[in-house]
């Protein structure tokens, strides 16, 4: 690991776990599993504290609704170890797509397609 890199884990939160939560985790974290898009979950011993390493950017629309239930104390058993139930009708999760390309654009949305005149508006000059 680089010099650079080091000093950036020191100060910033958003690209994985700081040198405090690896050196946390390290003393006092147990693994408790892993989702599908490789982010981390632990505890301490006494199942009083629960938290995530993120693999990459660290996006809280990035946790599951199984493993956010479990980080959150909804139920005690990790998706992993007992697996929830899901309805047919449930869409699988994805992640907040705001401000990209596939974020939704509803019907008469600018980014739908660009209007073809503007009649309404005429553009100020100074004169």
């Amino acid at each position: 690991m680089g010099i650079v890199s080091t000093l950036l884990r020191a100060v910033t939160w958003w690209n994985g776990q700081t040198l405090n939560t690896q050196l946390f985790t390290w003393r006092k974290g147990v693994k408790v599993g892993e989702d599908d898009a490789g982010n981390m979950f632990y505890e301490t011993k006494d199942s009083v504290k629960r938290w995530v390493i993120f693999n990459g950017e660290s996006e809280a629309t990035r946790v599951n609704p199984d493993w956010h239930g479990w980080l959150h104390h909804t139920w005690n058993d990790p998706p992993n170890k007992t697996p929830l139930i899901h309805k047919a009708w449930e869409k699988p999760h994805q992640a907040n797509l705001t401000g990209t390309v596939m974020a939704h654009a509803p019907a008469g949305s600018i980014r739908q397609s660009r209007p073809q005149s503007h009649r309404d508006y005429e553009a100020w000059t100074p004169e």
